[in-house]
């Protein structure tokens, strides 16, 4: 399981910087992208569907407890939703979206809502859950809450900006901002429970007092 969480977790760490990149070198030219979802739209829509598949079937695939089990299989089967079901096309390639095209988009919406509130938990209350030590939370434990409240945080704050359409003046949005640093936060999240970075976030040490 350790090699799933670590896959899981360095694909959650690379699909935000990849994207981008990839579609900058493949155009030659500096092309940020509007949402990751808009990569489905560039030269990065195999990296991009493709990365989602495979954080999808490693979600699937994990095992650890059945509560776990139940809750990843479903994280898995949404990433897998959201990487199929494209979202709706910008307005730079498709002026006016079919009503299809549109519906698409909404599912695509949905499932990606329902992905991130299902990491979120994962993170809040499956990884951050161990009994303390002593009446101490482990060190590792609170990198996990406070990945759990970045991917909250982000999806209220990019919730909140695309209906109050909020803007800045830079040619990294909203959306892409919010995505990437909650996907981030996802991958470090995996990769500590990995224990890959142990030597970095190490357990609370035992408490021999008595």
């Amino acid at each position: 399981m350790r090699r799933l969480r670590l896959g899981i977790g360095v694909l959650g760490l690379l699909l935000p910087i990849v994207l981008p990149v990839g579609n900058s070198l493949t155009s030659s030219r500096i092309a940020l992208l509007s949402s990751m979802s808009a990569s489905y739209y560039s030269h990065m829509r195999n990296v991009f569907v493709g990365g989602l598949c495979a954080i999808g079937v490693f979600l699937i695939c994990y095992r650890h407890d059945r509560r776990e089990d139940r809750l990843s299989s479903v994280a898995g089967v949404l990433a897998i939703l959201v990487a199929l079901f494209p979202a709706e096309p910008p307005a730079s390639v498709t002026p006016h979206p079919t009503t299809a095209q549109t519906a698409i988009g909404t599912f695509h919406l949905c499932f990606a809502a329902g992905l991130f509130g299902v990491l979120a938990y994962f993170c809040l209350q499956l990884f951050a859950d161990s009994p303390s030590t002593g009446g101490r939370r482990a060190a590792r434990d609170w990198v996990y809450l406070v990945c759990g409240w970045v991917i909250v945080a982000c999806v209220v704050v990019v919730a909140a900006g695309d209906v109050l359409h909020l803007t800045w003046d830079s040619p990294l949005t909203l959306m892409y901002a919010g995505e990437a640093v909650s996907v981030l936060a996802f991958g470090v999240a995996w990769l500590v429970k990995s224990e890959a970075v142990v030597t970095f976030v190490p357990r609370a040490a035992p408490d021999t007092a008595t």
